[in-house]
């Protein structure tokens, strides 16, 4: 799949974000890269699908805001290897979205495949 589809359709999962989300996801950069850097591959494995860089909203203080930025990385040729449609691009990249951003609110590994399941049950 060429980049630019690829990144369309990260834009389209993080649109069709529930709104109660969307609203309070600002000042997150959101890429696409073709696969993790050597470093993030060693610690989290070569095979991994997106990464979250960040403090979560539970880790930052209202006083003192998060002062790095906060990236949200998806990996297309990963996501593209465990994939053989379509289709499953586009399901692989929207559950992948909805986790990583998950990480940003400091959701539980169960709340975020309950909402990866059916992203309108909050």
């Amino acid at each position: 799949m060429r980049r630019a589809r690829f990144e369309r359709l990260v834009a389209q999962a993080l649109d069709n974000l529930p709104p109660q989300f969307a609203q309070r996801l600002t000042n997150i950069a959101v890429i696409v890269e073709p696969r993790p850097s050597r470093e993030v591959a060693k610690d989290l494995g070569a095979d991994i699908l997106g990464l979250y860089q960040g403090a979560s909203e539970l880790e930052q203080s209202p006083m003192a805001p998060y002062e790095l930025p906060e990236v949200i990385v998806v990996y297309q040729e990963n996501i593209e290897a465990v994939c053989r449609t379509d289709e499953e691009i586009i399901e692989e990249i929207r559950k992948t979205v909805i986790h990583e951003v998950g990480h940003h609110f400091g959701l539980s590994d169960d709340q975020m495949e309950a909402w990866e399941t059916d992203p309108d049950d909050d």
